[in-house]
């Protein structure tokens, strides 16, 4: 008997995946500049730990 899921992780994942594509495919600076800003917000909270 199979259960139904209440939460499918898996296409959350896939519906995530195909957004980005869309959103960065026709535009790399876009990428690498998001991925800068997430880089520096990361180093930011890595200071705000330690801190601690």
């Amino acid at each position: 008997m199979k259960k139904t899921k209440k939460y499918d992780a898996v296409a959350e994942v896939r519906k995530i995946r195909d957004k980005m594509s869309r959103k960065y495919r026709n535009n790399p600076d876009l990428l690498l500049k998001d991925l800068k800003k997430a880089s520096e917000e990361f180093d930011r909270m890595q200071e705000a730990l330690k801190k601690r």
